[in-house]
């Protein structure tokens, strides 16, 4: 735990503006894992659970809850790079003082019965929903930005950012049970320890993982990431799908520019996005992402990568030879593995297998 967050804290990251972000939301990782390295120590190796139960149970609370501010605001930075005011600082900071009072007038100024176990219970729940609304927060910045991704990338590159959302439910599911351990017997203490143990080191992987695309993903958001207040007030909105019957007739225009760059397999270029297609197209970015949606039903990097595999397909039967590797990056796709993943969710085999079967 201490070398994760000392690591957190000093750890070089590339010269470059763009790290910027990357690198405070890593810092604020580390404070979070200094604080619970010390939490575990005091745990560890002065026994304070032995000697004052209450102390303990006020320390690993107080601990939690500004642990749980940290650990959200870190993730959550890295799609919102607005996220962090000093209006949002400060509503934590006089949340997390007033929640470690009351935990501390109920454990030590109320006595024992009825009321404390009432008044604890309260407190716990609290601590839980908080956890719960940080970590809903995590989960709608994810997701709009996967949205905002298959609307303008080509590419896959939401897999580069899956992990925020693997780490956000397990971090809820951990914290909630770190939670209940606080108030169970020292014999189930172990269990605490122990279980931290993967939830940090996936954690530690996963930064030192990311950074190998940060830049790429930053790259991406292409100022259509929206601050993190609008992703609370925007949650469930998709983009509108224009009928049949609306169409505009300048559509037609469109229609017959994709046509002619379909033609040319101008979609097999890597790393294409919307806004670069508007520009060969000459045509406006926002109309050309609404005809798609209306024409094909489709995102973007749907419509791009269903265009890239049929082309696949057919340098297959033109070239039954051809290795996987140079086949993928033909038909536009970055990476060997993500190729024969697609195609085998969209064919329901691989392409060797394809290959077999269709070309006897």
């Amino acid at each position: 735990m201490l070398f994760f967050g000392f690591y957190f804290l000093f750890a070089k990251t590339p010269e470059k503006k763009i790290f910027k972000n990357y690198l405070r939301s890593r810092q604020i990782m580390g404070i979070a894992m200094l604080l619970l390295s010390a939490n575990y120590s005091v745990h560890f190796f002065f026994g304070i659970r032995f000697k004052n139960a209450d102390s303990a149970i006020l320390m690993n609370m107080s601990t939690y809850f500004l642990c749980y501010s940290l650990f959200s605001s870190a993730l959550i930075m890295l799609l919102d790079r607005f996220y962090i005011t000093k209006r949002r600082v400060w509503t934590h900071i006089i949340l997390w003082i007033i929640f470690s009072t009351l935990s501390g007038v109920v454990l030590f100024l109320l006595p024992s019965g009825i009321m404390q176990k009432f008044s604890l219970f309260a407190l716990a729940v609290w601590l839980v929903v908080f956890g719960v609304v940080l970590a809903r927060r995590v989960i709608i910045a994810y997701r709009r930005a996967i949205r905002i991704f298959n609307e303008t990338q080509a590419d896959d590159i939401g897999t580069y950012i899956e992990w925020l959302s693997i780490f956000t439910y397990w971090a809820v599911i951990f914290g909630v049970g770190c939670g209940l351990l606080t108030f169970l017997p020292d014999k189930y203490v172990f269990i605490w320890i122990l279980s931290s143990i993967p939830f940090y080191s996936y954690l530690f992987y996963s930064y030192q993982n990311y950074l190998l695309f940060y830049e790429q993903v930053e790259n991406a958001f292409e100022q259509d990431i929206q601050s993190e207040e609008e992703l609370l007030t925007d949650t469930e909105t998709e983009p509108k799908i224009v009928s049949e019957k609306e169409v505009p007739v300048s559509y037609t225009e469109i229609i017959e520019k994709v046509a002619n760059w379909i033609k040319t397999d101008g979609y097999v270029q890597q790393g294409l996005t919307i806004k670069e297609l508007s520009e060969i197209l000459h045509t406006n970015r926002t109309y050309l992402s609404a005809y798609i949606k209306t024409t094909y039903k489709m995102t973007f990097r749907e419509w791009i990568t269903s265009l890239r595999l049929e082309y696949a397909k057919n340098i297959l039967k033109e070239h039954p030879e051809i290795n996987i590797q140079k086949l993928a990056e033909s038909s536009g796709f970055l990476s060997r593995s993500n190729f024969i993943k697609l195609f085998t969710k969209k064919e329901g085999c691989t392409p060797a297998k394809w290959k077999k079967a269709n070309l006897k």
